[in-house]
């Protein structure tokens, strides 16, 4: 008898101290992360649906929005909204990724903080050899500074696959894109099925949704699938050629087939281009 009750206590041990590890890698708040950011702990992806799982990439600590950046955050900025459809939580869109990385400089001086961008409005960007960007700025790092920034496309797969919590999903947060994403589908008036049309989702109303109301995934992030395609820091590649195709989103948006919301999924723009369903999520270094 007294064998056994060693042996319960023992287990009983071992599953607290487990969980507790578990909390202490996932829930437990973190006090000195700024507002409505969340501490993503760094590690190597065990997300078996991503891109890099198996590869050995580590990625380090860092912290990113729990939502994508809001109109009334843009406004509160920027001064103005080019938002194709308003409202104050609705994800603020039609921003081109230049746009984007002078709102965080903006928002970084206002904040205090060191701005992470080094902006060349009147230098062209000869490694940008996309025909159809008209902007081409010069945009570089500024590795020591604490502003704020747009993620790298590790950064973002990392955390929308759940980073080392990961469940494997094929969404941000599930394996059911309803659960976690507004896309063509389910960003109407009623739920599309069949085959995808621009006219059909004109009749039914389809736009953005207010951030938020979709299920977070692992760790607390919503809406990394759907509602509006995110723009990352890197360049995408023409596959077999020099030429680069534009800087990278990911996560789809609210216009777009299901697979487009996979957190797998991974296409390049042109960095002056701009859409409806064109927005964006902010990062900082730990």
């Amino acid at each position: 008898m007294k064998k056994s009750l060693i042996l319960s206590l023992a287990t009983i041990i071992i599953v607290a101290s487990s969980c507790l590890q578990n909390r202490s890698d996932n829930k437990t708040p973190d006090s000195s992360a700024p507002d409505k950011f969340v501490l993503v702990k760094g590690g190597t992806f065990i997300n078996k649906r991503s891109n890099f799982y198996g590869k050995g990439t580590m990625i380090s600590d860092f912290y990113i929005g729990k939502n994508e950046v809001t109109q009334k955050e843009w406004i509160e900025i920027m001064g103005s909204n080019p938002s194709e459809f308003k409202g104050d939580s609705l994800p603020v869109e039609m921003v081109s990724w230049y746009d984007c990385v002078e709102y965080c400089n903006k928002r970084s001086i206002k904040e205090g903080l060191k701005p992470f961008y080094n902006i060349e409005r009147d230098k062209k960007d000869h490694h940008n050899t996309n025909t159809f960007d008209t902007i081409k700025w010069t945009v570089t790092i500024n590795k020591e500074a604490n502003g704020y920034r747009l993620p790298t496309e590790l950064e973002w797969e990392y955390a929308a696959g759940g980073g080392r919590i990961s469940k494997s999903y094929t969404y941000s947060g599930s394996d059911i894109a309803d659960e976690v994403a507004w896309y063509w589908s389910n960003s109407g008036d009623r739920y599309l099925t069949g085959a995808w049309s621009w006219s059909l989702l004109l009749k039914n109303n389809n736009k953005t949704r207010p951030i938020g109301r979709k299920k977070p995934n692992e760790l607390g992030l919503y809406d990394m699938s759907g509602n509006v395609r995110e723009w990352c820091w890197d360049w995408l590649e023409s596959v077999g050629t020099d030429d680069l195709i534009g800087r990278i989103w990911r996560g789809g948006g609210w216009m777009g087939a299901d697979y487009c919301c996979e957190s797998s999924f991974r296409v390049g723009y042109e960095a002056s281009g701009k859409g409806p369903d064109q927005g964006f999520r902010m990062c900082r270094g730990k």
